[in-house]
């Protein structure tokens, strides 16, 4: 068996974790301030303070060609604990500070066992209009699909 490059293969618990703090980063500040609001929060301390900077995204022609560099994007991160010990982490495109600390708790708060399905129940809203976004750019994608049709023309 060839390891993997990129690290092992996300188990089903780091799976869910990633689609949470996935969510949490296309949420708007609202609606995480909205969940936290529906949840019990203990005082959270920062481990790194919310921080703005700079990353370089790259693209590929069709997904597979060769990587470019698009340009820089800001990132905003940041780094918390809650009071009963559990550390919470968040990213995400911008420079909203608060947004990323919001992410960070909710993200400490889903990693407790016991919170998880308060967690998630909060952040149903935020979950069902990020699935209508997807379905909204699908439905604008498939509107411009060309289908092309190769006809034989008989000739060897």
């Amino acid at each position: 068996m060839t390891p993997n490059p990129a690290g092992p293969e996300p188990g089903p618990g780091i799976a869910a974790r990633q689609a949470v703090m996935a969510l949490c980063a296309d949420a708007s500040r609202g609606e995480l301030e909205a969940a936290l609001a529906r949840l019990d929060v203990p005082p959270a301390e920062d481990l790194r303070p919310p921080q703005t900077g700079l990353v370089m995204a790259t693209g590929r022609i069709g997904g597979d060609g060769r990587p470019f560099n698009l340009g820089e994007v800001s990132v905003t991160r940041a780094a918390i604990r809650l009071a009963d010990g559990p550390t919470g982490f968040a990213y995400h495109l911008g420079r909203d500070r608060s947004k990323a600390r919001l992410a960070a708790i909710l993200d400490a708060l889903w990693q407790d066992p016991a919170q998880r399905d308060r967690v998630e129940a909060a952040l149903a809203e935020a979950a069902g209009r990020a699935e209508a976004d997807r379905r909204q750019a699908a439905r604008r994608t498939a509107a411009t699909r060309v289908e092309f049709l190769t006809v034989a023309r008989g000739e060897d």
